[in-house]
């Protein structure tokens, strides 16, 4: 037999509430029809009603003008290459073949950062 504790939480009742929902097809087709009517006779009558339109321009605006995320990779690839051909220049002109070895050594650590994903 287990005895109640004095510090512990004493278990009690617990309700469940369940409330189903319930789908009316036909209510919603008629609430869609009604607002799109009304929407209509509001257009001819040209009393469309206020609307703000600064509201997502100036997030829509930062998303036009910004570099997609593509474009500023194929530039980093881009200047990835170009930097390396350089170093690769400059070593080669400095130490000779064995800048050629160098770098031929570092394209197996390079391929294995590549392909470990």
């Amino acid at each position: 037999m287990k005895f109640p504790t004095l510090f512990g939480k004493i278990p009690k009742h617990q309700k469940f509430s369940f409330e189903p929902r319930y789908y009316d097809a036909k209510k919603e087709e008629m609430l869609e029809r009604e607002a799109r009517i009304r929407a209509e006779l509001e257009a001819e009558r040209g009393e469309a009603p206020y609307r703000s339109r600064i509201a997502g321009s100036f997030r829509a605006a930062r998303k036009r003008s910004a570099a997609t995320k593509g474009e500023l990779n194929s530039a980093l690839v881009r200047l990835g290459i170009l930097l390396f051909l350089a170093i690769f220049i400059v070593a080669y002109l400095q130490w000779g073949k064995v800048a050629m070895y160098g770098f031929l050594a570092f394209i197996p650590f390079y391929l294995w950062l590549k392909l470990r994903k």
